[in-house]
């Protein structure tokens, strides 16, 4: 039995396509929206997944000021940010935080679910998040991706 040729095939920049998809996060729950983009920008929902290889798609969202939060997280949850100086830390409830820029919000979640390295940064690169409708990606000819 020839054993070489059943190896497995890793996938590399030649090998792998990335498509667009758009979400409307209209009504979506925040934690449970933000896993499944960010299955989908590390590629795990491909059957050439290899983990050190960029094999994600590119995602848009759209609705970003509709997202739902459970429970009582809209006036429970904060999110911390440090300058580095003595006295710089500041402190946002997730209601002032998704009225001041709801963007943010699905961004900072989605990172936290991505790796902690420079694959993970490169990852986070293709996830577009916008409050309206409307997004500049027409071009792309985005797929609605719907979970």
């Amino acid at each position: 039995m020839d054993t070489l040729s059943l190896r497995t095939q890793s996938a590399n920049k030649a090998t792998v396509q990335h498509n667009w998809y758009v979400v409307d996060a209209t009504n979506l729950t925040l934690g449970r929206m933000c896993s499944r983009i960010a299955t989908v920008l590390r590629g795990k929902n491909k059957p050439y997944y290899t983990p050190h290889v960029d094999c994600g798609d590119y995602i848009i969202v759209i609705n970003a000021d509709k997202v739902k939060l459970t429970g009582a997280k809209l006036d429970q949850k904060t999110y911390l940010t440090f300058s580095g100086y003595p006295g710089g830390q500041k402190k946002e409830m997730a209601r002032s935080l998704l009225n001041r820029r709801p963007e943010a919000v699905i961004e900072r979640a989605v990172k936290g679910m991505l790796p902690k390295n420079r694959l993970g940064r490169q990852l986070f690169k293709k996830l577009f998040v916008y409050a309206g409708a409307e997004h500049p990606h027409i071009a792309q000819k985005p797929e609605s991706l719907t979970f």
